[in-house]
């Protein structure tokens, strides 16, 4: 797959990938358990949770996974209730055990006319500006938590009162700092590498 990715749009590879393993015989059973065993840091596992009970603050899952994957590993670790919503591509089980994924924005329609690099099957900073507009009155404040490249557009559509938790040493890392370095970033900018960093960093909202 890490030669694919290079030509292949990654939601439609991994459709790819799903539908291969069909035919292979790969069961829904045996994908479900998969994604329960994935494993899921019990630092972030605090972190999130201790900042959910406090009752201030609204949480969004923006993902380029799709919602099978997400909601099989959150309901497994008894999270089900942490994201108020969930963005991602859909997915779904057909009655023959296929899980059949798709892109968010379908390429047959209308496309997102990003400029700053998301992917073709979402673009990460329009599905943010919409969540806001569906959810006003304006926050007080944003903290965005992310590690990929896709991340920066949403990133660089915060405000200063806004921040953003970047994972040192992935794909978000070495697109924002020269951003930061350059004071191009309107927001502020707190790096992560550990799940037990993250966790201090959720602490402290």
């Amino acid at each position: 797959m890490k030669e694919l990715k290079k030509e292949v749009q990654w939601t439609d590879l991994v459709a790819q990938t799903l539908r291969e393993l069909h035919e292979l015989g790969g069961t829904r059973q045996e994908i479900e358990d998969t994604l329960r065993i994935m494993p899921f840091h019990p630092a972030m596992v605090r972190g999130t949770t201790g900042l959910k009970s406090r009752g201030k603050t609204t949480f969004l899952c923006l993902s380029n996974a799709n919602i099978i994957f997400i909601t099989t590993i959150l309901k497994s670790k008894g999270l089900e209730s942490l994201f108020d919503e969930i963005v991602t591509n859909p997915a779904e089980w057909d009655p023959s055990g296929l899980l059949k994924l798709s892109r968010r924005v379908d390429p047959s329609g209308p496309q997102h006319a990003c400029k700053v690099g998301c992917s073709p099957n979402m673009c990460k900073g329009d599905e943010l500006d919409a969540f806001l507009k569906r959810h006003q009155p304006d926050f007080d404040r944003i903290v965005y938590v992310g590690d990929g490249s896709n991340d920066l557009c949403p990133v660089l559509r915060l405000r200063k009162q806004d921040a953003v938790f970047c994972r040192r040493f992935r794909g978000l890392y070495n697109l924002i700092k020269p951003y930061e370095e350059e004071g191009r970033l309107a927001c502020q900018v707190q790096y992560w590498t550990g799940a037990w960093e993250a966790e201090m960093l959720l602490d402290q909202l």
